[in-house]
């Protein structure tokens, strides 16, 4: 048995664990909602907001946060095509698909990798945006989980991925400065 195996064999019980929290109608309903807003609309809203609600100075972190989404896009793609993990959903029939899946395999999570790249660069330009996008960027990550669609990896990868790329840019525009 290979590594991934029986990494993914010790996850099952843990995925089970979050999977049945999404047996609960009400549960279900919320994670799959905040899913759906992960799936980019909540963030390309902020972005589209941040200069209405700061000024046109904060057009640049509106481009800054899209810049590192383009980014992560091609590094969470080349992951998915070259892990080719199953799905939990698809490794365990006890595992309940609460959601349908926007592609065929897990490794990374990509709405946890895009949501906390979003949330390290908004907040190195206007932490007064943790209060929102904390809470929201936790709840996409445990979204996933719930939903039967990632593995707890799945979403450490995806959180450590999408929080390296938006230092790495932060890095590179000489660090941020607070608005």
């Amino acid at each position: 048995m290979g590594l991934m195996q029986r990494v993914t064999e010790a996850e099952i019980p843990v995925c089970l664990a979050f999977n049945r929290m999404g047996h609960r109608w009400l549960i279900n309903r919320i994670f799959a909602g905040i899913s759906r807003l992960g799936d980019g609309i909540f963030w390309y809203t902020l972005m589209v907001c941040l200069p209405l609600i700061h000024g046109m100075q904060a057009l640049h972190v509106s481009l800054h946060m899209a810049l590192v989404g383009l980014l992560c896009l091609p590094i969470y793609k080349f992951l998915k095509a070259t892990t080719g993990r199953d799905r939990p959903f698809r490794h365990s029939t006890d595992i309940s698909l609460h959601m349908a899946p926007l592609d065929r395999f897990s490794f990374p999570s990509g709405h946890t990798l895009h949501a906390v790249a979003f949330t390290v660069v908004l907040l190195a330009w206007l932490p007064v945006w943790a209060w929102l996008v904390l809470p929201f960027t936790l709840m996409v990550a445990l979204s996933r989980l719930v939903l039967g669609l990632h593995y707890p990896t799945d979403v450490l990868a995806g959180a450590a991925i999408g929080a390296t790329v938006a230092l790495i840019s932060l890095w590179g525009m000489g660090g941020a400065v607070p608005l």
